[in-house]
């Protein structure tokens, strides 16, 4: 599955994981994307690949 919104463009990101005694590993941040059933502007429904944080602030209308 994608891991892009497809409402606000959110996407991994990469970093670092630092520990206590300052030891450096690479990671990756992830947005929690889910797969939900929405009407789009056209006002057809159709699934799409959202972000919590978008469900959330409602800025996409569900079907």
């Amino acid at each position: 599955m994608s891991k892009v919104c497809e409402v606000c463009g959110k996407h991994p990101v990469a970093g670092r994981s630092i520990s206590h005694s300052h030891r450096v590993s690479n990671r990756m941040f992830r947005p929690n994307i889910q797969k939900i059933t929405i009407r789009d502007a056209k006002g057809h429904v159709r699934r799409a690949n959202v972000c919590t944080s978008c469900m959330k602030a409602g800025k996409v209308e569900r079907a």
